[in-house]
């Protein structure tokens, strides 16, 4: 389950640069919100897209590459509290696209559904095997 944990957020460091990319793209106009209902440069451009300065998408990179170490280091807890902020976050994230911006990402989505699956098999792991395996002494 680590290993399937650990590829899902792989996948989400390079949603996350892909979206990073979006961030530093060139400036894009305003869209017509009432015929399009997708730009990620528009989305990653918003006021909405940094924390203190910092790109949402790097906060992202971060995330999920401490995601990848908890998962091969087997710390079920800590992974699972993680990827609860991480959800809780995105779902935040969703919900400004939803109601404020009005226009959706493809790589804030994907990003949702990988932290969703993250989320999942992290519980999973905890609750099917909540002990880690200890070698037989010699």
């Amino acid at each position: 389950m680590r290993y399937v944990i650990a590829v899902l957020a792989i996948a989400g460091i390079a949603v996350s640069f892909l979206a990073l990319a979006e961030h530093y793209a060139s400036p894009v106009m305003p869209i017509d919100v009432v015929h399009s209902n997708w730009n990620s440069a528009y989305v990653n451009q918003s006021p909405y897209a940094e924390v203190h300065g910092i790109p949402v998408a790097v906060l992202g990179i971060a995330g999920y590459a401490l995601l990848v170490v908890l998962a091969l280091l087997r710390r079920r807890v800590l992974m699972v509290y993680f990827a609860g902020i991480g959800l809780a976050y995105a779902l935040y994230l969703t919900d400004i696209e939803a109601h404020v911006l009005h226009v959706w990402c493809v790589y804030c989505v994907s990003s949702l559904i990988l932290i969703i699956l993250i989320t999942f098999f992290a519980f999973g792991a905890l609750i099917f095997d909540p002990t880690p395996r200890r070698l037989p002494k010699s």
